[in-house]
């Protein structure tokens, strides 16, 4: 069973699928729910929100590692949430009985790093896609993507190019990384800084009922 806090939306009737939300740095669980009811408005799909494990000395919120340098997450920390995180996700799917295939791994900042970390790598199932908001895929040591056996996965990505904290160089880089590994991404940019820019969640809640819609995660096996 999982140890990490969360909140949960459940959907109206038979879900068509899972959407996880990872906040970004300094938040907690309750912080992108707001953004499941803008993604999904008619509850369709099945929301929950984890909490980051770590807390840090002097800073509020809720962490999902150590930041030594943006795009490089300190190792340990790393490792640990992502233990966690996969514990959450495995106890998540046993519990709802929605599987990975029919599962959206999505995240602001710190959150979207966590999606791809969890989202990218053998060792995990592979879901229906990632829903990438102003974030990046992390460099770290003894992680790496198996892009291989994510061909055809589904990514949404948007960033602001204005973002003072997370260079939109960030986004670039893993749009390109991803679509030389044969995944399907969508990718938006606009001048907004580090955050959430609404002139993009029309593509988002399109992006979202495509991927969880009937089929859609057949594709990587096509």
């Amino acid at each position: 069973m999982s140890t990490l806090t969360f909140h949960e939306r459940p959907a109206d009737g038979e879900p068509a699928g899972l959407l996880v939300l990872h906040h970004g740095r300094g938040a907690d669980e309750h912080d992108l729910l707001p953004l499941a009811d803008v993604l999904d408005p008619a509850r369709d799909v099945y929301v929950v929100g984890p909490r980051a494990p770590l807390t840090l000395p002097g800073l509020p919120g809720h962490h999902w590692y150590v930041v030594p340098r943006v795009g490089f997450p300190d190792p340990e920390s790393f490792r640990n949430a992502f233990g966690a995180l996969a514990e959450f996700h495995d106890s998540v799917w046993e519990r709802t009985g929605i599987a990975p295939e029919r599962t959206v791994l999505g995240g602001f900042s710190m959150g979207t790093a966590m999606s791809y970390a969890l989202g990218l790598p053998a060792e995990r199932p592979v879901p229906a896609g990632i829903l990438a908001f102003s974030g990046f895929v992390p460099t770290v040591d003894g992680w790496e993507p198996d892009l291989a056996g994510r061909r055809g996965l589904r990514v949404f990505i948007a960033h602001g190019r204005g973002d003072p904290v997370i260079g939109v160089e960030f986004a670039r880089r893993a749009r390109d990384l991803l679509e030389q590994g044969g995944l399907v991404v969508e990718y938006h940019e606009s001048e907004v800084g580090h955050q959430i820019d609404r002139t993009h969640l029309p593509a988002a809640i399109a992006w979202l009922e495509a991927t969880l819609g009937p089929g859609e995660h057949d594709l990587r096996s096509e």
